[in-house]
């Protein structure tokens, strides 16, 4: 298991989900940032440095498809050498998740979160 602490972007608009992350992520002893759109998440990740992005699929103001096509734009357009990870937050089946790869997403953890399935993210 890796026990290397990360810095990790949780973007989650739903109250009762978001809790739930931050509360098994901080049991982790991960640093963690929280946002509620996609908005957010990308103005964050501009401004500061993380090892991965928790992205919620459905918010409000940007959706976590175009945030993280937003990230992977400015990624090439700045020649980033380190791609962030990104995970999708959803409650979609299978055949969703197939979309969010083309997206840039790179991994997918299906809610309600468990605490195992997180953990698994971090590894």
């Amino acid at each position: 298991m890796n026990n290397r602490k990360l810095s990790v972007l949780l973007a989650e608009d739903n109250p009762i989900s978001s809790k739930l992350a931050q509360i098994n992520i901080s049991k982790m002893g991960h640093k963690l940032d929280v946002v509620y759109n996609g908005q957010q998440a990308v103005e964050k990740f501009l401004l500061n440095k993380y090892d991965i992005i928790l992205m919620d699929i459905e918010m409000p103001i940007m959706n976590g498809i175009d945030a993280t096509k937003r990230i992977r734009e400015i990624e090439c357009e700045n020649h980033l050498d380190e791609h962030i990870r990104i995970v999708a937050m959803t409650a979609h089946d299978g055949e969703e998740l197939k979309k969010y790869h083309y997206s840039g997403l790179d991994d997918y953890c299906s809610k309600p979160y468990k605490r195992d399935e997180l953990s698994r993210l971090f590894q």
